[in-house]
């Protein structure tokens, strides 16, 4: 398999092990993007694909960054990881009104 080819399946891998949260901000009035564990709030917009494929950047560019100093990747987050939380963030209906 060629350098490259193994190098955009490892970059793929390890996008894959963190949950990357889109979701509507009222505050905002826009989608928001965050990946709980590498990166918080950081990407926000009208259109939720557009936001989620800036969200994916930078993700990427973020491992980027810790591959490149040496350190570790944050611990792998799911579903259940990426969700906590969300009660308390949304409010008491459930629609981010208190």
């Amino acid at each position: 398999m060629p350098r490259k080819v193994a190098a955009l399946l490892v970059r793929d891998l390890e996008q894959a092990m963190f949950v990357k949260r889109v979701e509507w901000s009222y505050e905002d009035q826009g989608f928001v993007g965050s990946c709980p564990g590498v990166i918080g709030p950081c990407c926000h917009g009208d259109d939720e694909v557009a936001v989620y494929r800036d969200l994916c950047e930078i993700v990427d560019e973020w491992l980027e960054i810790i591959r490149t100093e040496g350190q570790a990747l944050p611990t792998r987050t799911d579903a259940a990881d990426g969700l906590r939380g969300d009660a308390h963030a949304l409010g008491k209906d459930g629609l981010g009104k208190a």
